[in-house]
């Protein structure tokens, strides 16, 4: 496409299968992923996943059919081809982690309505928690058994004097399982509007929640025009998100948009983490929080090159200030970004980047029309005034699943809860304000703010304080029941060679009024995390309590 014509001129793909076509067609001995030592090209990308659909439809899944995808953190490459191919088959893809809790899965399971459970080979789930008729297989059981069902058409055609071939092949000799039904050459008819995927929240406060989205939710800002693919500036981008989480899906359309090679480890440690970065001259690396602690923090990873990384970008939850100045220090020619979205907002989306002059801020929008502030009843905020954050959604928004264990058909716009979704505005559940400059400033989540007497204080500002201090490897802030205030500040800290609570308060006494100090201190080896990194205070509380009785 010529210099200065429409962007428009290049149709965008209408499905993720879709866009694996075109890529696949464009360059397809292309190396799309890595994850440990094994990877996986466009091509052979799209010849697994057509095998699998085919395969899938051949052990009569309807369109609309739900598929829980059960993989591991290793298993990254099963689990893109997996996807691919449910989405292919016209069949709604419900990721799940290997490493979620027996009772999580079973959620899963009954609440999607699931008539099918795909997994990489050895990881077989108990019997016990699959749902009566849900079948259960491997990409190389389905694969084969379509293979040997042509096999068994050509035979029975050969027999009737047709000479009818069975397609054997499935395409540069990848395809798993041998006699692999050979891929539909038919163009992608997935509907933008029909229902592509459920994604589970993080649960971090009750029963995980299922999120549907479209095809064209889920491929929107994908492009087909090989020379406007995000991220040319690297070779390589890494990240070690698991499966099951909307930043490793994420990753997953980054692996089939961009211009760049995905490395996916298998599980997150800084030396490992590190030493990937140098192996492969990685040029953006993606993580949470906690990983960017845990990086900072460890003598291992210093032992590698990094020097090629430009874009280090963090999601999930709230980068800790001193936390994001630290990344900016040992990354010194990258640009340290917070992705602000959730579950039920992508693919709307906030990048802020980060301005070490401005730590208290994880950065400025480059465009603010997509992000509002408002009071309790709705109206719209003036800069600078706190508020509940909302973004807008550029295309189909998402939605609550409707019904228990799929009852109900979970169809675009219905089952929205209306204090999340409002037309194409989400309600992200944090406390925050722009302010004069620009720059957003996040509050707090709301269920986390704590009502201490006359004040609200914010458990992100005591954290930010605590983080700030050198002997601090890690700390949340939460509150806890006082029988005059109501609630007060309690605080678990990871602590970073000695530390004792009283210099520890001395250090908060000159960054947190005194309303803001924690009235109860626990040190620990580490805080409870879920598999997405994010910190769950619940068990903290317990913890606290468990003391308090000893």
């Amino acid at each position: 496409m010529p210099r200065g014509r429409s962007r428009a001129a290049v149709a965008p793909p209408r499905s993720l299968p879709a866009l694996l076509d075109l890529r696949a067609a464009t360059d397809p001995g292309r190396t799309a992923l890595i994850c440990g030592s094994h990877t996986l090209t466009f091509g052979a990308w799209r010849d697994r996943s057509s095998a699998l659909a085919t395969g899938l439809r051949n052990r009569g899944l309807r369109p609309g059919a739900r598929v829980v995808l059960r993989y591991g953190g290793g298993d990254w490459i099963a689990y893109a081809v997996a996807y691919c191919a449910v989405l292919r088959a016209g069949c709604v893809a419900v990721p799940l982690s290997d490493r979620q809790s027996p009772a999580t899965s079973a959620h899963v399971l009954a609440d999607s309505g699931a008539t099918a459970l795909l997994h990489p080979c050895g990881a077989n789930l108990p019997p016990e928690l699959l749902p009566v008729g849900v079948r259960a297989a491997t990409e190389e059981q389905v694969v084969a058994e379509a293979g040997a069902s042509a096999e068994a058409e050509a035979g029975a055609e050969a027999g009737t004097g047709t000479g009818a071939a069975a397609g054997t092949g499935a395409g540069n000799g990848q395809a798993s399982g041998a006699g692999a039904a050979a891929p539909s050459d038919a163009p992608d008819a997935s509907d933008p509007a029909a229902l592509a995927q459920i994604l589970y929240t993080s649960g971090t406060t009750g029963t995980p929640k299922g999120v549907t989205a479209t095809h064209a939710n889920l491929v929107h800002g994908c492009t087909s025009d090989e020379r406007r693919r995000p991220l040319r500036h690297s070779r390589h981008f890494l990240h070690a998100f698991p499966v099951g989480t909307n930043a490793g899906q994420t990753m997953l359309v980054n692996a089939l948009d961009s211009a760049a090679t995905a490395v996916a480890a298998p599980q997150f440690t800084p030396g490992r983490f590190a030493r990937l970065i140098e192996e492969y001259g990685v040029g953006s690396v993606f993580l949470v929080p906690a990983m960017a602690i845990e990086l900072l923090g460890s003598q291992a990873a210093r032992r590698y090159a990094t020097d090629t990384v430009r874009l280090v970008g963090s999601t999930a939850a709230a980068l800790p200030g001193p936390v994001a100045l630290g990344l900016a220090r040992a990354f010194p020619r990258a640009q340290v970004v917070n992705y602000y979205t959730s579950t039920e907002a992508a693919p709307a989306q906030i990048t802020l980047l980060f301005d070490p002059d401005r730590p208290d801020s994880p950065g400025r929008p480059a465009d603010l029309r997509d992000l509002r502030v408002t009071a309790p009843d709705g109206t719209p905020l003036p800069p600078g005034e706190p508020g509940e954050i909302w973004l807008r959604t550029p295309t189909s928004p998402r939605s609550y699943l409707e019904g228990a264990g799929g009852g109900t058909a979970a169809a675009r716009g219905s089952g929205n809860d209306t204090e999340v979704f409002r037309g194409r505005w989400v309600r992200m559940g944090d406390l925050g304000r722009v302010d004069e400059d620009g720059y957003l400033h996040l509050l707090d989540r709301e269920r986390d703010v704590i009502k201490s007497g006359a004040h609200k204080v914010s458990t992100l500002q005591v954290e930010d304080a605590l983080h700030a201090h050198p002997a601090v490897a890690d700390a949340a802030a939460f509150g806890v029941p006082h029988p005059v205030l109501g609630a007060v500040v309690a605080a678990v800290v990871v602590p970073r060679g000695e530390l004792d609570a009283p210099a520890l308060r001395t250090f908060l006494l000159d960054r947190l009024a005194a309303h803001e100090l924690p009235a109860r201190l626990l040190f620990r080896p580490s805080l409870p995390r879920n598999e997405g990194g994010k910190i769950l205070k619940r068990e903290l509380r317990l913890l606290l309590d468990d003391e308090a009785l000893r």
